[in-house]
C-alpha cells in the first residue's frame, strides 16, 4: 500500500502522521495491497478538514469531512469510505 500524506496551512507532526497510516491500513485490508491512499488535511480559520482519496484497481473512492477537531475529521472519512464499500 502506498500512502501520500499532505499537510496545508498546518504543522506536518509525526502523531497525526502515525495516526493517518494507521486507519490507512484499513483500507489495504479491506481493498488488498495494492491500494493508493492519498490524504490532505488542512486548517481554514476555525474549521479543520481531511479528505482521502483512494485508487484500488479500477476502482476510485473520495470521502471529506470537516469539523472543528482534526481528529475527528480522519475517523468521519474512514466512516464515509466503509460506507461506500457496503
Amino acid at each position: 500500500m502506498n500512502v501520500n500524506i499532505t499537510f496545508r496551512h498546518m504543522e506536518h507532526t509525526p502523531a497525526l502522521d502515525n495516526l493517518i497510516r494507521e486507519k490507512s491500513e484499513k483500507f489495504a485490508k479491506w481493498m488488498g495491497p495494492t491500494t493508493d491512499v492519498s490524504w490532505t488535511c488542512w486548517t481554514d480559520g476555525a474549521s479543520q478538514g481531511s479528505e482521502v482519496r483512494i485508487h484500488s484497481g479500477h476502482k476510485e473512492y473520495f470521502a471529506k469531512a470537516q469539523d472543528d477537531d482534526l481528529y475527528k475529521t480522519v475517523d468521519q472519512v474512514v466512516h464515509k469510505i466503509q460506507n461506500q464499500l457496503k
